[in-house]
């Protein structure tokens, strides 16, 4: 769960076994998000895993950088030693038949929350894989191109209040915006929502159907995190480092939607409130660690995918500083440093696509303890990291046999890890330990 609070009911209830379990025994790119686009000579450069046995202190990653000028700034702050997972692992199938889902949550009683991304849908799903009618109430998105409903989490008093969050694209006089909303989730037969507040709405309005990040993630001192993208287009693109744009930022508000008093540009007559940090370019994946401190994993272009954690009033670089290029092979960045920039903790080129972060706390796999899980898109793969005072220091790439696209990766109440892959017959998988030989 990306804001670490494990209710102990869901915990017993998913601990139960699923059937359908089946052994670990990726489809073709297009062109869409997180996918392959031609590069210098016409050629696409994308993430190759290693097959097999890794020599000691050699990376997974065995296709040479897109932008091969661009050094790291520091030892292994790319193509980290690979790392072996001992544990034998079981991937069952849990639900399928969804149309690129995006997000899951977990409710208290053991059900899953599942959103669907371009048909703006909501669904409950049991742990033995049965869906609900859609939630009906929602609000209509915009689900073209990157948008639609993304991410949802279940809020901190659920028990008490019922209420769900979401974000998704909404469509706008002028064009479409991220916007975060919130609702009492009203079960039964024919779920739905009552109460429906628009909670924020990220500022300004621009027409694009790329880059919307949307990202929720709860603290547990009542604040939440929300991650914006900075829409993709040249308009969009140069506000990630405006302060009076929420393009491109990570941003904290209150459930809601009121400002905390604490933010680092509260009272700022250049800059909105709500920004907690800027620099940023798509974030798809965000959770908090075990110090409760914010993490995310930002798509770049044509390589330059970073890990980062932000903090609060910092300003991340894009795209005045990076480790990609255009996907036409065009440069974007002159340099990859520069004064009150900050670096990111980790970056690929190529790319993996991420999308969907987790930092595993769990006790089903004692060998992940502290690990970061990012789903991979392009790269089709569960990426894990392994860190040391917040520097990487191994890496692994996970289910690369089954050819899918990885949109999500949370922890669930019971240790194991939740996935949902990215197509139009989307399916919900639980990873487990298997038996050892």
């Amino acid at each position: 769960m990306r804001h670490g609070l494990v209710p102990p009911l869901l915990a017993s209830l998913l601990l139960s076994a699923v059937p359908g379990a089946q052994a670990q025994t990726p489809r073709p790119p297009s062109r869409q998000e997180g996918n392959l686009a031609p590069g210098r000579g016409g050629e696409s450069q994308q993430s190759v895993p290693r097959k097999g046995d890794i020599p000691q202190g050699a990376p997974v990653e065995t296709a040479p950088p897109n932008v091969p000028e661009f050094k790291p700034a520091f030892p292994q702050q790319t193509r980290a030693p690979a790392v072996k997972t001992r544990t034998p692992l079981v991937v069952t199938e849990i639900a399928s038949g969804f149309n690129k889902p995006w997000a899951i949550a977990f409710l208290p009683d053991g059900r899953f929350l599942v959103t669907e991304k371009p048909t703006g849908s909501l669904y409950i799903v049991t742990a033995a894989g049965k869906k609900s009618p859609a939630v009906a109430g929602l609000p209509k998105v915009d689900g073209r191109g990157q948008g639609g409903l993304l991410d949802v989490e279940v809020g901190p008093d659920y028990a008490k209040s019922g209420l769900i969050y979401w974000t998704y694209y909404e469509p706008r006089e002028g064009g479409n915006g991220l916007a975060v909303a919130r609702a009492k989730l009203v079960d039964g037969p024919k779920p739905r929502i009552e109460g429906l507040q628009v909670i924020f709405r990220m500022q300004p309005t621009l027409e694009s159907t790329l880059h919307a990040g949307g990202r929720l993630v709860f603290t547990p001192d009542g604040k939440l995190f929300v991650t914006l993208g900075e829409r993709s287009i040249l308009p969009g693109r140069v506000q990630a480092q405006d302060l009076k744009s929420d393009f491109g930022k990570v941003v904290r508000i209150l459930p809601d939607g009121s400002i905390p008093q604490d933010n680092p540009f509260v009272g700022r007559k250049d800059a909105r409130p709500e920004i907690w940090s800027s620099g940023h370019r798509n974030i798809l994946s965000a959770a908090l660690d075990a110090q409760q401190r914010l993490w995310i994993v930002e798509m770049g272009p044509r390589g330059g995918d970073e890990l980062n954690r932000p903090e609060a009033g910092k300003d991340y670089g894009w795209p005045t500083i990076g480790y990609g290029e255009e996907y036409s092979g065009e440069p974007i960045h002159k340099t990859t440093q520069a004064a009150g920039m900050e670096q990111p903790v980790y970056y690929w080129d190529p790319v993996i696509s991420p999308s969907g972060l987790t930092i595993y706390s769990g006790s089903l796999f004692p060998e992940w303890k502290g690990n970061f899980f990012i789903g991979g898109l392009s790269s089709q793969a569960l990426v894990r990291l392994v860190l040391k005072d917040d520097r990487v220091v191994g890496e692994e790439r996970l289910l690369t046999e089954r050819n899918a696209r990885i949109r999500e990766v949370v922890q669930g109440p019971d240790g194991a890890l939740y996935l949902l892959t990215d197509d139009s017959n989307g399916r919900l998988w639980k990873l487990t330990p298997g038996r050892a030989p």
